[in-house]
Formats: C-alpha cells, sequence, structure tokens
C-alpha cells in the first residue's frame, strides 16, 4: 500500500473512533442528567401519589374485586 492509502485510513479510523467517543460522552452526560434529575426531584414534584397511597389503592380494588366476587357468587 502506498502512504497516502495509509494516511487516509489512518484518518478515517481517527475522525471514527473520535466520533464514536464523542457520541458516547453526550450519551453518559445525558444518563447522568436523567440521574440526577431523578434523584432531584420528590414523588410529589412528579405528579405521582406516594407509595402508600398506591399501594392503599391497589388493596382497595383488590378488596372491590373480592366483594364484587362475592356479590356475583363465584368463589375465588
Amino acid at each position: 500500500m502506498d502512504p497516502l492509502t495509509i494516511a487516509v485510513l489512518s484518518a478515517s479510523m481517527i475522525t471514527g473512533l473520535g466520533a464514536a467517543g464523542w457520541a458516547g460522552l453526550r450519551a453518559w452526560n445525558g444518563w447522568l442528567e436523567l440521574k440526577r434529575f431523578e434523584l432531584s426531584q420528590t414523588v410529589g414534584d412528579r405528579n405521582l401519589p406516594p407509595a402508600t397511597g398506591r399501594i392503599e389503592m391497589a388493596d382497595l380494588r383488590e378488596r372491590v374485586r373480592k366483594l364484587e366476587a362475592i356479590a356475583a357468587g363465584i368463589d375465588i
């Protein structure tokens, strides 16, 4: 191979590795920002009920489902 071909291939590889590294760092930065956002937000700020409220709602739904089954005469 002649030196020009080797130089072009080397430059292409270096450019490709640089672009891949840059994309990887951008992805890493985005992931860190996401985790930083998750840690800084409280449950109330995300417009979600507290976990205990969700658990209580699930329990109430289960009780209602059982009562409806009893009322319909179905054994669970």
